[in-house]
């Protein structure tokens, strides 16, 4: 019986152990997963980063199609296009931002934080032009620190002003901040894009048609 009882431990103590080889081969196959998970990771983070930034964009047009900003006794209405703006906070170490609101100021030509439209799903302001990790607005807003964005490039869309507008019809609109003339002379008549680089040189292009101002990444346009 003692006997047996020793034979049965060390059986039974064996199976529970790992050997050196079976130790060697998890390393191996763990290995094998994070080099095959990781890449997948960075590309979801790429199509969340453009799910996102489209969803804005689809959504500023709806302020737009929902709040007629025309004013016929104020000769500067179409500065208060809704419109969603991109910006680079580089001096704080933030990065890239973007803000969605509509400027309600008379002469104004920024969206400051008490005109921002507000996030459905945390009810705080998509507003940028705060350092990562302000607590007063939407922590989506910090696209360069939540998704390595490093360049935002608009093409045929006001280029260096980095903003686009919607009037009451949906239509795009480029270079309205500015705007004294009520005559729709900023509507664009070509498409525009924006491609966003992020810092390891991937990138997604979001185009918005003009006239319907349908927004869709180029290389996902049923998306």
């Amino acid at each position: 019986m003692y006997l047996y009882n020793r034979v049965f431990c060390r059986v039974f103590l064996f199976r529970k152990a790992f050997t050196m080889i079976e130790a060697i081969m998890v390393i191996v196959v763990m290995g094998i997963i994070a080099a095959v998970a990781i890449p997948r990771l960075e590309n979801d983070s790429l199509q969340e980063a453009s799910d996102q930034i489209l969803s804005d964009i689809r959504y500023t047009q709806h302020l737009a199609l929902t709040d007629d900003v025309t004013n016929p006794n104020d000769n500067e209405w179409q500065r208060h296009f809704w419109r969603i703006q991109f910006q680079n906070m580089a001096a704080s170490n933030t990065g890239w931002t973007y803000s969605v609101g509509s400027s309600r100021d008379v002469g104004g030509t920024n969206i400051d934080l008490a005109e921002a439209a507000i996030d459905p799903l945390d009810g705080r302001p998509i507003f940028g032009l705060r350092t990562f990790g302000n607590t007063q607005v939407s922590p989506k807003v910090f696209i360069g620190r939540k998704y390595g964005i490093n360049n935002v490039n608009f093409i045929q869309c006001g280029n260096g002003l980095q903003h686009i507008g919607f009037d009451r019809l949906g239509r795009l609109h480029q270079g309205f901040t500015a705007s004294i003339t009520p005559d729709y002379s900023t509507i664009l008549r070509t498409p525009c894009t924006i491609t966003f680089t992020r810092n390891d040189g991937a990138s997604f292009t979001i185009q918005i048609n003009p006239e319907t101002g349908y927004a869709f990444r180029t290389d996902q346009p049923n998306m």
